[in-house]
Formats: structure tokens, sequence, C-alpha cells
């Protein structure tokens, strides 16, 4: 690799110095860093946390450059190069020594009043949820044009393998394997005794999740966002269709087993 592209979260990165220090690094090795993303890039240097990796996939996922992270903040489960390491990470991917994990997107298309909306793609999740005052929202769940089952909950997370350790996993669903091709489905806050485990789906599988009916005369306030972002407003009779995006994520890994590495500190964090 010899030219970049840096996306810094200006945030955890407010006087530049750290961008100057990788950019001037990379020019010291004969690099160049390219002021816009363009075919001519070959790799996203993202500096942040998850959410700016978010971001970054976000603006760019239809370029098909890999990207990878450098972690100004907490532990991240996205974010590849801790600061410390930062020029001998830097030396191996102009050395070309790493690996690109191929990560599955999901494509949510909101169905209001009957009528597709714009697709929305999420690396990490779909969540919809409430919106205004605290109320048990009633989903209906077609898979295949099927009805799966109904449920009556705080919310619904639909999240890739990527995501499985974001919101999902502090709603107590499963954590998988980032480089899996599945869908997973967990309910929050289940008001239900049957219904409240996660559904682990086929990657292929077309997944309506329709919103259900309220007490007689009274609307639902429900929203849709897609990775935390582009909320959309959903009523009774409304729906997202959930299917896997064409669209990959290409995330640069420097190490064998870092997945696990980082599963394995982040588990040491949380037992203190």
């Amino acid at each position: 690799m010899r030219t970049f592209f840096i996306y810094a979260n200006q945030y955890k990165d407010r006087d530049g110095k750290i961008k100057d220090k990788i950019r001037s690094y990379l020019l010291e090795k004969g690099c160049t860093c390219s002021d816009k993303v363009d075919y001519t890039v070959d790799a996203v240097i993202v500096m942040g946390g998850d959410g700016t990796m978010l971001a970054a996939a976000h603006e760019y996922v239809g370029r098909h450059i890999p990207f990878i992270g450098v972690n100004l903040g907490t532990l991240g489960y996205l974010t590849e190069i801790d600061i410390d390491d930062i020029e001998g990470a830097l030396d191996a991917l102009i050395d070309d020594q790493y690996d690109i994990e191929i990560r599955m997107m999901l494509s949510g298309i909101p169905v209001i009043g009957g009528e597709s909306m714009k697709p929305q793609t999420a690396l990490n999740d779909i969540v919809i949820s409430r919106k205004g005052a605290l109320h048990v929202i009633n989903f209906n769940i077609y898979v295949n044009g099927l009805l799966l089952s109904t449920y009556s909950a705080d919310g619904m997370i639909i999240s890739t393998p990527t995501g499985s350790t974001a919101y999902n996993l502090s709603v107590g669903g499963p954590i998988v394997e980032p480089r899996a091709r599945m869908i997973i489905m967990t309910p929050i806050c289940s008001h239900s005794m049957v219904n409240n485990r996660t559904i682990v789906l086929a990657d292929d599988d077309v997944i309506d999740i329709e919103i259900g009916e309220y007490k007689a005369g009274e609307r639902q306030e429900v929203e849709a966002s897609f990775d935390g972002r582009d909320p959309v407003s959903l009523n009774e009779g409304d729906k997202i269709r959930i299917i896997r995006s064409d669209k990959v994520a290409k995330i640069i890994k420097l190490g064998r087993g870092s997945f696990l590495d980082t599963l394995q500190k982040k588990m040491s964090v949380f037992k203190g």
C-alpha cells in the first residue's frame, strides 16, 4: 500500500497532532496522503473509535476500499491499531503485511404507507425502538413471506455478526465471529417469557418487521435507525424489510486472532 486517506474524528484529535504524525510518517516513507477518496487510494486510515469507523464505512461503503482503525478512545472491536504502536502498524501496511476481512452489511428498506423508501445500509445493526412516551411495541415478524412470530417488546435489534458485540450484546444477544454470514434478531426487553430469545437467521433470508396494532384510537411513535443514524419514523402497519446488502465493508487486520484477543481484553475489563 502506498496511497492513503486519513479520516479523523476531530473531537478526539482536536489539535490535529496525531493526524499530522501519521501523515508525516507516511510521507517520510515515500507514501502519498490523498485529500480525497478516489480510485488511487489503497486504504482509509480511520482515527477515532468504533463510531468513527461506522461513520467512515457509511460515507465510503461503495468505494470498495479497505479501512483500518486507529483507536483514540476506549477499547473497541473495530479499531485495529493502538496509538502507541502506530509506526509499526503503518510499516506493516506499507510492506503489505496484512489481511483483509470481508464484513457483511444489512440493507433496510422502510415501507411506509405501502410505499418503499430509499434503502439504508448498516454495518452494525438496524434498531427499531419507541420514539416518544414509554410504551410496548407490538411487532409482527415475517421471514421469507411467512409469519414467524409476534413480539411485544421495547424494541428490536437486527444485527450483523460485526454488530453482535454492540447493542445486541448489551441486551443479552450472542457474540458472533465477525466474519460469519448470518442475521441476528434480538428483542429489547421482551414482555413475554416465551418470545424473549435471539433468533439467528440465514444471511439470504428476507425479514419483514411490521409495526403491529397498538391501543384502539392511539398511535405508536416508533423509529428505526441504521447504525444509530438516519432515523425513520414508523406507524402502525409500516415495516422495515431487511436483507443482506450487496455492499460489504473491508476491514484491514494486522494480526491473526485479533477479534479473540480484543474479546478477551474486553471481558477482562468487564470483570474489573
